[in-house]
C-alpha cells in the first residue's frame, strides 16, 4: 500500500482519478494506494446530505460536488489535509472507519491537539468544534475517498452547510485549537505513518481508544 503526495488537485479530476484507480485495483491492475492532497474550495454532497443553497455556495467561489460517498455535506479548502484511501478493508468498513480514526487521533496527538469521538457517527472532534470528517465508499472489496483534516483552512465553506446535520454546529481546526499552522504538505507524511500502523500495525493499533462497535462506517 503505497502513500502518495499530490500537492493541490481539483476536486473533480481527483475524483476522476480515484474512481480509474479503484477500477484498476478491482481488476488487479494497479496496487492499493493512499493518496494525500488538498483541494480548491469546494463543497462535497454524499448520499445523505440534506438540499443546499447552491446559488449561494458558487456565488461564495467553492465549487459543488455531488458523489457516493456515505455521509452529509462537507467543505474543502486550501490548508485542509485530504487522504484518500483507495484500500481493501480486509477487516470490514467498520473496522476501516476505527482504524482511520485511531490514525487521526495520533497525528493530532503529535500536533498537540486532543480529540474525542462520537460514538454513532464517524469523524473526530477538538474542543472547539469537528476537527475532522470521514466518508467512504465501497464497491467490490476496494474503498475510494476518506477523509479530511481542518489543519489551517479558514473554514468559511462551513458556513454555507450544515456539519454533521447542524446548521450552526461548530468547526474547528489545529490553527483555532493549538495556535500552530501545520501545513497539509508537512502533515501527511505523519498521518502516513500513523495509518500504516492503525492498518497494518495489528488489532491493538485499531483498537486502542475505541472498541469497534463503537465506530460507525460513514456509508
Amino acid at each position: 500500500m503505497t502513500p502518495r503526495w499530490l500537492g493541490t488537485v481539483e476536486y473533480r479530476e481527483a475524483l476522476s482519478r480515484q474512481r480509474a484507480h479503484r477500477d484498476a485495483v478491482i481488476a488487479g491492475e494497479l496496487p492499493e494506494e493512499i493518496w494525500f492532497l488538498e483541494h480548491p474550495p469546494v463543497v462535497t454532497l454524499g448520499r445523505r446530505a440534506a438540499p443546499v443553497d447552491e446559488a449561494a455556495i458558487r456565488s461564495a467561489g467553492f465549487d459543488l460536488v455531488t458523489t457516493e460517498r456515505g455521509g452529509l455535506a462537507t467543505c474543502h479548502e486550501p490548508g485542509q489535509l485530504v487522504a484518500y484511501l483507495l484500500v481493501r478493508p480486509r477487516r470490514g468498513v467498520r473496522r476501516l472507519v476505527c482504524d482511520i480514526e485511531s490514525a487521526v487521533v495520533a497525528t493530532c496527538s503529535a500536533l498537540g491537539v486532543p480529540t474525542t469521538r462520537r460514538v454513532g457517527t464517524a469523524g473526530l472532534w477538538a474542543a472547539g468544534g469537528k476537527l475532522c470528517s470521514i466518508g467512504l465508499h465501497v464497491r467490490r472489496g476496494v474503498a475510494m475517498h476518506g477523509l479530511a483534516l481542518n489543519l489551517v483552512n479558514d473554514r468559511r465553506g462551513f458556513s454555507l452547510i450544515a456539519p454533521c446535520g447542524e446548521p450552526g454546529a461548530p468547526v474547528t481546526s489545529v490553527l483555532a485549537e493549538a495556535g500552530r499552522s501545520p501545513t497539509p504538505a508537512e502533515v501527511w507524511p505523519i498521518l502516513a505513518d500513523c495509518l500504516e500502523e492503525a492498518l497494518h500495525g495489528g488489532a491493538e493499533a485499531a483498537d486502542r481508544r475505541l472498541a469497534v462497535d463503537d465506530c460507525r462506517a460513514g456509508e
